[in-house]
């Protein structure tokens, strides 16, 4: 990484702003004048556009943002720039977005085998920027953050005076028997105390959504349990185990699932299955029986 690219902007005990300005930063400005601190080369104060490179990423301006990217790198001030385009990531990119792999490989490019303020490294500044700027913007991250730490002094407050809280966080008291009875299960203290082993597992805690199990998940899914010699799944615990769960509702469960009846336990359902298992001797004929487990 560049010189200088882990600093930060810092105040005096009097509320002034001390400035820190790395070798590559000094010289002279576009009219041929010796550059203040914090100064870029067209003459704006780099803190400024720092600031103008992240608002016009966020709103989607692709030319203010390349330029403000470009003014940062050829100025000196290339460890500002992805600093702050790296904080865009945490900051203002919607979860999961692969745009956040191409503005590291952009710098490491940049920063590592080219020199930041160079032509290269300036156009991995713009293309970085560009990226940002055409990826989806959103403050879910930063919007989550300060609701939920309101939500947490709320019920603190709450609690200090002995009443209900009138905010409370989504999962409530989060205990067996409640909305999320699911994370309950043999993993957890309480799970393991209520005897919820594999069996409440497969058929709880496993279960994806809304989507669901893709088609080979799904049969791999239904032909393990099927053929794991500690448990005799019924066939509506089979199909509980692959089914989505309701995206209007991802959490309810039944209080039982496929409970067997007793022709189930008294080994019409082992005979079912025996049938099914695949032979040591003919692997074609097992895979054929075993791909009804499959639908």
């Amino acid at each position: 990484m560049a010189d200088g690219d882990d600093r930060q902007a810092t105040f005096g005990s009097d509320g002034s702003l001390e400035t820190d300005t790395t070798p590559d930063a000094t010289g002279e400005n576009d009219f041929g004048e010796p550059k203040e601190p914090n100064e870029t080369d067209g003459g704006y104060n780099r803190y400024a556009v720092s600031s103008l490179l992240q608002k016009a990423v966020r709103r989607s301006d692709e030319e203010v943002a390349a330029w403000a990217a470009w003014e940062l790198a050829r100025s000196g001030y290339a460890w500002n720039l992805w600093d702050r385009l790296t904080l865009y990531v945490v900051e203002d990119l919607r979860a999961g977005s692969e745009v956040a792999l191409t503005i590291q490989r952009y710098e490491e490019l940049a920063t590592e085998r080219w020199e930041p303020a160079e032509w290269k490294g300036r156009l991995c500044a713009i293309h970085a920027a560009l990226a940002a700027a055409r990826a989806q913007s959103t403050r879910e991250g930063p919007n989550a953050d300060e609701y939920f730490r309101a939500v947490a002094e709320r019920r603190a407050d709450a609690r200090e005076r002995g009443e209900e809280p009138a905010h409370d966080f989504p999962v409530g008291d989060l205990e067996p028997g409640g909305e999320f009875d699911a994370v309950f299960d043999g993993h957890t203290g309480e799970g393991s105390r209520l005897g919820r082993g594999t069996e409440f597992f497969k058929t709880r805690g496993a279960r994806v959504g809304p989507e669901g199990e893709g088609e080979h998940s799904a049969r791999w899914q239904r032909l393990a349990m099927l053929l794991d010699g500690d448990h005799d799944y019924t066939e509506a615990e089979l199909d509980r185990a692959v089914e989505p769960v309701d995206p209007d509702d991802p959490w309810t469960d039944p209080e039982a699932v496929g409970e067997a009846s007793d022709s189930d336990r008294d080994g019409t359902r082992g005979d079912r299955a025996t049938e099914t298992e695949p032979s040591d001797t003919a692997d074609s004929d097992s895979h054929g029986s075993l791909s009804d487990f499959s639908e």
